[in-house]
């Protein structure tokens, strides 16, 4: 438990990868409670073996041990092409840490371990993954690959997005969108990460951007990202506060308790909305909230993957 605790009190995210197998293997245990049972640490070797496939590989020392046939797998093989594009506009970094772990986050440092677990899981199925960050600008390109020195390089970057701020940075996230799109050539799962703060006309072009990936046959997962404490159900003690906007500077001064209920129904209406539109689309539309775990998010992948052909 000691060991526990004090892995769960790494400072920053330089040891993001020690984080995200701590939440894999959370995640993986807690498997034999759900649909997913059979799914167990050593999926990452094998595949069932299908009648008609050359016996060449077939692990015979796991079919003693399990009376069920299995073929190993190897290290060039990849069964499915992922993508995951992460939003680092100003507004994903609230709140405001310096400290991050597994219980204690915000949405940027939410957003990449969650996105370092599922690498970790895709690293685990020989699977290739593919990363896209932006801002007010396209910051980072990775096309998609499975090798152990692309994973790392990956989780370098991830790192660095959490622990540099950018600095009142606010972005079209349909433009970069688009331009992700042209880049990804092969059909993927596309994992979109962001916390949709964004204007009505924005929200218009993000859909029809959206809409570009899934006119490329690829599988869309947007996990909108948000603080359900503060941004959904405003909780503020009656203070008079500054409020400020982290991308464009500007700040209102009032009491929280004159704004709670009519800011929570907006918001509450925003978000229905969201889900509405992403339906229309046949977007998958999962909320990704900071204060939750990560099984949420696992769970999504591991049901979309099954769906993926």
């Amino acid at each position: 438990m000691n060991l526990q605790n004090e892995l769960q009190k790494v400072e920053g995210f330089k040891n993001l990868e020690l984080l995200a197998k701590q939440v894999v293997e959370g995640f993986i245990a807690g498997l034999h409670k759900s649909p997913f049972h059979g799914f167990s640490a050593e999926f990452a070797e094998h595949k069932i073996y299908n009648r008609g496939e050359s016996t060449r590989h077939i692990d015979w020392k796991l079919f003693a041990k399990t009376d069920k046939l299995y073929t190993k797998r190897y290290d060039d093989e990849t069964n499915l092409r992922c993508h995951i594009i992460l939003d680092n506009s100003s507004s994903m970094h609230y709140p405001k840490q310096d400290t991050f772990s597994i219980t204690q986050q915000n949405k940027i440092s939410f957003s990449a371990l969650a996105t370092a677990a599922l690498m970790q899981l895709l690293k685990k199925q020989r699977d290739a993954v593919g990363l896209s960050i932006y801002s007010d600008a396209y910051d980072y390109y990775a096309p998609e690959k499975g090798s152990e020195r692309h994973h790392q390089m990956l989780l370098h970057q991830l790192g660095e997005v959490v622990l540099k701020r950018p600095e009142a940075k606010g972005t079209e996230t349909y433009k970069y969108l688009h331009e992700i799109a042209e880049n990804i050539h092969k059909r993927s799962m596309v994992f979109l990460f962001t916390d949709m703060f964004q204007t009505t006309e924005a929200d218009k072009r993000l859909f029809e951007a959206l809409q570009h990936l899934k006119y490329n046959k690829h599988e869309v997962i947007l996990f909108h990202v948000f603080d359900s404490a503060k941004e959904l159900n405003f909780d503020f003690d009656n203070t008079p506060k500054r409020f400020i906007d982290v991308e464009t500077g500007e700040t209102i001064n009032l009491y929280a308790d004159t704004v709670k209920e009519t800011y929570s129904a907006a918001v509450n209406t925003y978000f229905k909305a969201l889900r509405l539109k992403c339906a229309q689309y046949k977007i998958k539309y999962v909320e990704a909230d900071i204060n939750r775990d990560f099984n949420t998010i696992l769970t999504t992948y591991m049901v979309e993957r099954q769906k993926f052909r």
